[in-house]
């Protein structure tokens, strides 16, 4: 007995050790950044917009190249932690990569892009799809980045991650605007730190500019950093507005706009991830928020996907915020029966108003009368 217990204090103690060594080694090479980055696109893209033009934006959360129709997840009450085949992720990004270039939109906001994961095989697939849309620059920002990810058994591994804008206009700025995190140590160690992925394009012939959000906010939580995130990008929307600029805000939102979708797509099992619920008067008068829930824009990966499920949980998580001075002339979910992904693209066609002393055509003639 005195051997064993001797064996075991020794294993204990062992077991701490470690633990605690990769703990501070988490904690020293923690992905910190910065409240603002400016980043860099890569890439020309030439393309010039004007008061009065219409454009038409893409969001598509790919999933990293891995979620395809045959496959669940561990956090969604599945059982896989990474798929087992490089040639699957490939196989992925080649249709994702067509849904994008086929799509003819102007801009394209992706979420879930990996760089260099465990997860999807250490696939660059920011490059990837850059390269699969000629003519357009590319813009990534960090918002996943870990040296290795411990849990669960296998483990994720390392993870680097984030958000990727493809544009075909001419982007003056970019920048990485950090929002609250929502987990606290030693939690937060290996979660994401979400972001604000914004580009700036000036409007020729005027002194206003076209602000483009990419974003993905907070998926898994208590519901509190949800409500946190969306309040700063809300503040910078308003921001943005305020100063004349045209604003387009587009992504994977983890939360419904005024509960659209849920008559469509009720939740039909708790236990499992459930969305939140934008209050979208937060924003004030004439913004719009743009999603078609003919079709859904996501699906619980507890199994593998099957429309015949009684265990098949759809969502509409994605979508687009338009300010007041920009009209949503078609929103369409492109049905993609969720081959590559576990969303479906959205897409949007949209107009700048044309302008007069800062303010748009339909506040003059407001005046007016």
């Amino acid at each position: 007995m005195k051997k064993l217990l001797k064996f075991v204090v020794v294993l204990l103690t062992i077991c701490v050790v470690l633990v605690s060594a990769l703990l501070l080694y988490l904690h020293i090479n923690e992905y910190k950044p910065e409240p603002t980055e400016e980043i860099l696109p890569k890439g020309d893209a030439s393309g010039a917009v004007r008061e009065g033009d219409s454009l038409r934006l893409m969001t598509f959360n790919i999933g990293y190249g891995a979620l395809d129709q045959s496959e669940d997840f561990f956090m969604d009450g599945g059982k896989t932690v990474n798929v087992k085949s490089r040639q699957k992720i490939l196989d992925n990004m080649q249709g994702i990569a067509d849904i994008v270039y086929g799509s003819g939109t102007d801009v394209v906001f992706l979420q879930e892009v990996d760089r260099d994961s465990s997860r999807s095989h250490h696939v660059d697939e920011a490059e990837y799809l850059q390269a699969a849309y000629p003519g357009c620059s590319m813009t990534y920002a960090a918002n996943f980045r870990c040296d290795f990810i411990p849990y669960p058994i296998p483990p994720i591994g390392k993870v680097e991650g984030g958000l990727v804008t493809l544009n075909h206009l001419q982007v003056g700025e970019a920048q990485r605007i950090a929002l609250p995190v929502s987990f606290s140590w030693p939690v937060r160690l290996c979660q994401l730190k979400r972001c604000l992925l914004v580009q700036r394009v000036s409007v020729e012939n005027s002194s206003r500019e076209l602000v483009l959000v990419n974003l993905h906010l907070e998926a898994y939580d208590d519901g509190e950093g949800k409500e946190a995130q969306t309040r700063v990008l809300f503040d910078f929307l308003k921001e943005e507005y305020d100063k004349g600029n045209y604003v387009i805000a587009g992504g994977d939102f983890n939360q419904m706009f005024d509960e659209i979708g849920l008559e469509e797509y009720p939740l039909t099992d708790v236990s499992h991830f459930c969305p939140g619920s934008i209050d979208t008067t937060g924003l004030g008068a004439g913004w719009t928020f743009a999603n078609d829930p003919t079709v859904p824009t996501s699906r619980l990966l507890n199994e593998p996907y099957d429309p015949q499920s009684e265990n098949t949980q759809y969502y509409m998580l994605d979508g687009f915020i338009l300010s007041p001075n920009v009209t949503l002339e078609a929103v369409k979910t492109q049905d993609e029966g969720f081959a590559f992904a576990d969303h479906n693209p959205v897409t949007v066609k949209v107009t700048l108003q044309k302008m007069q002393d800062g303010r748009n055509q339909d506040e003059e003639s407001a005046d007016k009368r």
